[in-house]
């Protein structure tokens, strides 16, 4: 399987209001280092896997409506709780939906899988990983 992998960064606030998150419930900042990686079996006719000028334009697309917001706020994420986890498949949602739209181009509708990884700090991240079939 070949892979090609872009990144990014993102700033946002958040608070996880449940004692499961113990100090995390108050208000807080965060800054994510966001990988995406997109996998297909067989290299395209120009011997790629995707554009990566358009994989870095997908992921900045897709983080531009979060980046320095309180995440909070927002009204897609009422009454989530916005973990880190929970952003990477919202994040791969997008990014999944911008590639069968053709944003990636018409080959990045024939990926096989994608997925995004939020990097937490250097000793802590997660990831939401699926098809794209």
């Amino acid at each position: 399987m070949f892979c090609v992998e872009v990144r990014d960064r993102i700033m946002i606030a958040h608070s996880l209001p449940d004692p499961f998150f113990g100090p995390a419930q108050g208000l807080h900042g965060a800054t994510f280092v966001v990988d995406v990686a997109f996998f297909r079996a067989e290299l395209t006719a120009k011997n790629v896997v995707v554009d990566i000028g358009a994989a870095l334009d997908v992921l900045k697309q897709t983080l531009a409506p979060l980046a320095y917001q309180n995440l909070d706020a927002l009204p897609v994420f009422a009454g989530k709780l916005t973990t880190t986890e929970f952003l990477a498949r919202h994040i791969f949602d997008a990014v999944a939906a911008a590639a069968r739209d053709g944003a990636l181009g018409e080959d990045g509708r024939e990926l096989a899988k994608i997925r995004v990884t939020l990097h937490e700090t250097d000793l802590a991240r997660a990831s939401y990983e699926g098809s794209l079939a």
